[in-house]
């Protein structure tokens, strides 16, 4: 049989006032009906700008300056404006990374599903109706016919993603992009798109296109795959034999950077050559007198707790309960139980990993700690003393100050409107950490250093920086504040497997030279391994399993523990093979 998708040389520039940048440079591909072919690589190596030149969706003022790419033999770049507008949805559609975004919120996911159809084929509503109600079943949403009449906030994530993709179905296509479909999913649910992207390829004989930085889900549903850096073909063949025996130094350095399930490594590899942070004339600029090691004086000069025998937070019996806004008619709210009487505890200088699937409770327990969330019963101890409970605690109370926050998203977590001077020297200024103005800015400068990024960064607003680099000035402001106890909320599920790992070697070397208890929230549970040193389970609002981090990963007790370590993308199985 002939290939599905043939690319051959494509080439794709974006005029700049600089000249042409080149975001895609002679890539070849190749796609048989019925196989899932996978684009890796980090943040910037084309991978979507691929996927964009075959749908033909490369936004201006970009072009295909070179190549040619052919669909079960048509000729797609000789297609018209309106015959590539009529093939897209049809021939080829596309799954994006945020469902959310993905849906019209102000229609049901029956208008979106049936206009869609309709807007394809020539049937009557009733038909495209029960078309849809067949692809929802498909895509294994349960009640599909009762469900039709949903809104798309009234889904989960993993369900939005599920309708979704059951709209790239509607006109049965022979090739689906899907543009990172799992990375904002827990392991539980991206288990479940991957064996239903497997199962459409398989009895469809649908040709997927994957693109995504994580490399476990390339190992577990991938049957090819090709690497790309830089817009460039690094390396591609069959999935086993290129993450089995990679022959390329850059693919083995991305292999050597993917956090191990089965083992704890003191460090992570960093990727050769990896992201430029600090360029010739951003060292040249410095404020006077700041320093990493300035920064580390300082931070160790902070007030701090005397060594205690007791933990550093200490959580009994915790209750955080929801009430909706429609009372009954007895007057009582309805209300959710978030998290059902949690007990833990955190020593000093540990790192606690709290696992479990979307909606287990995870960053209800984290708001509930930091005060932005109160709990309906038990308490919370902090250094010896119980704190006061949601807003009750003031503002100017030393659990503000000693208690900080990284955040998941880097892209939102920082005010844009901002320079990085006014975000970072704000906590320094609001708890009085410096004399005067000249100080707090070298300080400012002086952190920034020390995770990394030049000095001159606070001239610049948020926007001006990646990813990888807005994560690291996250943890700047985070730090200034002198804290003992850090929560980390999924801080690199956003990042690629290079710049998470260099996030991570950061979060190690800090949480090592100030002895910094942390709380590190995330779904990856190969990234919590890595980091802890005590596992704690939490599902549906429970703590179901609390254990030393390895002794969790060599056997856990509980049936949840044990079936999320087995739903976890892994290496493994290329390595079994």
């Amino acid at each position: 049989m002939g290939a599905l998708l043939d690319v051959r040389n494509l080439t794709v520039k974006y005029p700049t006032r600089f000249g042409e940048f080149t975001a895609i440079d002679g890539i070849d591909l190749s796609l048989q009906p019925g196989e899932i072919h996978g684009l890796v690589g980090e943040s910037g190596a084309g991978k979507s700008t691929i996927g964009s030149a075959i749908i033909g969706l490369i936004p201006s003022p970009g072009y295909i300056a070179d190549g040619s790419m052919t669909l079960l033999g048509e000729d797609l770049r000789s297609l018209s404006d309106a015959a590539y507008h009529k093939l897209r949805g049809a021939r080829i559609s596309m799954i994006f990374q945020d469902p959310q975004t993905s849906l019209n919120p102000l229609l049901t996911i029956e208008d979106q599903l049936v206009e869609t159809i309709r807007q394809h084929s020539d049937v009557s509503y009733q038909k495209a109706r029960a078309r849809a109600i067949e692809l929802l079943i498909d895509t294994g949403i349960k009640d599909a016919e009762s469900r039709m009449g949903a809104y798309p906030h009234q889904f989960s994530g993993g369900m939005r993603q599920r309708v979704v993709i059951a709209l790239a179905l509607c006109t049965d296509p022979e090739l689906i992009i899907a543009d990172e479909p799992t990375t904002a999913l827990d392991v539980a649910i991206q288990k479940q798109i991957l064996a239903l992207i497997r199962r459409l390829a398989k009895e469809r004989d649908v040709g997927f296109i994957l693109i995504t930085h994580d490399i476990g889900v390339i190992a577990e549903i991938t049957d090819s795959v090709s690497v790309l850096r830089g817009g460039k073909l690094m390396e591609t063949g069959r999935t086993r034999d290129v993450l089995g025996d990679p022959q390329h130094d850059y693919t083995r350095a991305l292999m050597a950077a993917v956090p191990r399930l089965e083992k704890k490594l003191d460090r992570f590899s960093d990727i050769v050559d990896d992201e430029p942070r600090l360029s010739s004339p951003e060292l040249a600029w410095k404020v006077d007198g700041a320093s990493g090691t300035y920064a580390s004086d300082w931070l160790l000069r902070g007030e701090r707790q005397e060594a205690q025998d007791g933990p550093v937070l200490d959580i009994r019996d915790l209750d955080v309960t929801f009430y909706s806004s429609r009372p009954f008619s007895w007057g009582r709210r309805e209300g959710h139980k978030a998290l059902k009487g949690i007990n833990l505890d955190v020593t000093p200088g540990q790192v606690l990993g709290l696992i479990g699937e979307s909606g287990s409770g995870k960053s209800t327990l984290a708001k509930a700690i930091v005060g932005l969330v109160r709990p309906s019963a038990g308490q919370i101890g902090f250094l010896g003393d119980d704190l006061p409970l949601g807003r009750d605690r003031p503002r100017k109370h030393i659990a503000r100050r000693k208690i900080q926050m990284v955040f998941q998203d880097p892209y939102s977590s920082l005010n844009n409107r901002r320079r990085i001077e006014d975000i970072i020297t704000e906590p320094i200024r609001f708890f009085g950490l410096a004399a005067g103005k000249d100080e707090a800015r070298r300080i400012a400068a002086s952190v920034l250093e020390l995770v990394e990024m030049p000095q001159r960064a606070m001239l610049k607003y948020p926007h001006q920086f990646s990813g990888g680099q807005r994560q690291r000035i996250a943890v700047a402001r985070a730090l200034v504040a002198r804290p003992e106890f850090l929560i980390c909320d999924e801080p690199t599920s956003a990042l690629d497997v290079s710049i998470q790992a260099q996030i991570l070697n950061l979060l190690k070397d800090l949480q090592s030279t100030f002895g910094l208890s942390i709380l590190f929230i995330s779904h990856n549970l190969a990234v919590v391994r890595q980091m802890s040193d005590e596992i704690a389970v939490l599902r549906n609002g429970e703590l179901v399993e609390n254990a030393e981090a390895e002794t969790f990963f060599a056997g856990p007790t509980h049936e949840y523990s044990r079936q999320l370590l087995a739903e976890t993308p892994s290496l493994e199985s290329i390595r079994r093979g």
